[in-house]
């Protein structure tokens, strides 16, 4: 199975002109994106916590978490990114992809847009 790589802009959601375009790894076996620190510094964006996290091997690592603004192809969307350190890999995870209304074809491995769906609640009689 391939690699899916895709090219997003993030930005600050308080200052959404200040942007960068980044490489990200698509992972939908990840819930959050990983950014590498110093460019969430670059767009002054702050953590506002910290989560710790289970690697494959069962080692437990905290990472500081913030918030960013993704765009791609005219979407956009926000949605909560783990500050990233140097042996991090810069991933999309689903969080993000839900927040643009993208999701992985496993298959193809490329996005496509996720079906949106909304339930009303009708009140009984």
């Amino acid at each position: 199975m391939g690699l899916t790589h895709i090219k997003v802009n993030i930005a600050n959601p308080a200052k959404p002109r200040q942007a960068l375009e980044l490489s990200f790894l698509v992972d939908s076996g990840a819930v959050y994106s990983v950014v590498p620190a110093p460019l969430l510094r670059k767009l002054r964006i702050r953590p506002h916590s910290k989560r710790t996290f289970i690697l494959a091997d069962g080692s437990e690592i905290t990472r500081k978490i913030g918030d960013v603004l993704f765009r791609l192809n005219g979407r956009q969307g926000a949605a909560p990114v783990i500050f990233g350190e140097k042996q991090d890999t810069t991933l999309l995870g689903t969080v993000s992809l839900g927040a643009l209304g993208m999701m992985l074809d496993p298959m193809k491995r490329e996005l496509r847009p996720l079906p949106m769906l909304l339930v009303s609640h009708t009140p009984s009689l």
